[in-house]
């Protein structure tokens, strides 16, 4: 078992060679690096007073009021449905005071597949990033210069016409069995 350089420089180059390969294995194509800009942020508010939680879309560059707090996505990015699931969005957070001042409490990213890194918590109101799209029920606002947006109707067809949309749940109508006269 003696020391010889040829030994030495053998196991050198087979890890070196094993290194190379594992990197090309782990490498990410040009592609898959570049991410999917999106016109549209899905957030997520909890109002601690009521218990109510509510999504709501917000187009880029557009500021939106949930109850004390002002949210302005800046970006919205995703990936491709063939990689793992990564949605990032920069956000600023304003917070409407008493005495109408506006002040800032949040300006960073948020992660939709771990809130609790960054969402914005307020005494009263709690903030996180669901989803990042191209399409929405909501029209854009007057002004908009984004990308395209796809609109889609806020009907579910599956649900049938004596559905009313309250929320997230449909809840039935109540049926007419008589008139009273």
């Amino acid at each position: 078992m003696g020391f010889t350089m040829r030994k030495y420089l053998g196991r050198a180059a087979s890890c070196a060679l094993a290194a190379l390969i594992g990197g090309a294995a782990f490498a990410l194509p040009a592609q898959a690096q570049t991410p999917i800009k999106n016109p549209v942020a899905v957030f997520k508010g909890l109002d601690k007073i009521t218990g109510r939680i509510t999504t709501f879309d917000v187009y880029i560059d557009e500021t939106v009021q949930f109850g004390a707090l002002q949210v302005t996505p800046r970006v919205c990015n995703s990936r491709p449905r063939t990689e793992a699931s990564q949605t990032t969005a920069f956000i600023e957070v304003d917070e409407l005071t008493l005495d109408s001042k506006v002040r800032r409490i949040f300006s960073g990213w948020m992660f939709a597949s771990n809130p609790g890194v960054h969402a914005v918590e307020h005494s009263v109101y709690d903030i996180w990033l669901i989803n990042c799209k191209k399409t929405t029920s909501v029209p854009p606002p007057e002004g908009y210069a984004g990308p395209a947006v796809d609109l889609v109707s806020e009907e579910d067809d599956l649900a049938g016409k004596d559905f009313v949309s309250s929320g997230e749940i449909p809840v039935p109508r109540p049926k007419v069995v008589a008139t009273l006269r």
